[in-house]
């Protein structure tokens, strides 16, 4: 049988300097292809267009989905207007995010939302966000650890039972952290099933079992040899492709 091919909703990157100074590539992160290949998959990278015709062809062409990270999601999509520390947003992106998230489930594929995407799953089905911790009036822990990837820095706690849960196959264990904006109200149709030891929300899913939603990086610690557990969460895209 052949591969499933698994979709990486991509992003956009200028370069700083040199001789195309502010030219525009599309990008993901290797670690998010390392991740599909290592699990069994075929990585298919989805460059950003704002054009919806051409997102809708191109999530016909693969079997699962993967959100990633990025970008600060546009407040307007939760009632709230922009704060002093939120930072760069890009409202194009997120409307593409949403598009293929939208085609995706309609289709039941398997969907792994990573940091940003996981906020963006909740946002898409009516949760909302902190736009930076700083907003959180309850003791927060740092969750921007701001180097080293692959070093895991502060505890989560698993649902016993939940498909996140089973899906890792433990309930506790420390993660990576790169984000500022945090969960918030989750959403109705969603449930909270991994959370930090501050409080915060760091897990979704949903009651059809096709969405898993993280707000660590995975990706960053697949190939780290004490965190081997990490490469399930892209199994479960992998071996549930349709």
């Amino acid at each position: 049988m052949s591969k499933p091919i698994i979709g990486i909703a991509g992003s956009e990157i200028r370069d700083a300097e040199g001789p195309f100074y502010g030219y525009r590539r599309s990008y993901v992160n290797e670690d998010y292809v390392d991740s599909v290949v290592q699990n069994g998959g075929i990585p298919y990278i989805i460059p950003f267009t704002a054009n919806d015709e051409v997102v809708i062809g191109q999530i016909e062409h693969v079997q699962g989905l993967i959100l990633s990270g990025g970008h600060d999601i546009d407040p307007h999509l939760y009632g709230e207007e922009l704060q002093p520390k939120i930072g760069e947003i890009w409202p194009a992106r997120d409307h593409f995010d949403m598009l293929l998230l939208k085609i995706a489930e309609e289709k039941g594929l398997p969907i792994l939302g990573v940091c940003r995407g996981a906020q963006l799953i909740n946002v898409a089905h009516g949760g909302n966000l902190y736009q930076d911790a700083g907003y959180r009036k309850e003791k927060t822990l740092k969750h921007n650890q701001g180097h080293t990837p692959d070093l895991p820095t502060h505890g989560v706690k698993l649902k016993e039972g939940s498909l996140l849960a089973r899906t890792i196959g433990k309930t506790e264990f420390l993660v990576n952290s790169f984000h500022h904006q945090l969960i918030k109200d989750v959403a109705p149709d969603l449930r909270e099933v991994a959370t930090a030891t501050d409080g915060v929300p760091e897990g979704l899913e949903n009651e059809q079992g096709n969405i898993l939603a993280v707000q660590w990086h995975p990706e960053m610690l697949h190939k780290n040899p004490n965190t081997p557990y990490m490469n399930n969460l892209f199994k479960f895209v992998v071996e549930n492709a349709k």
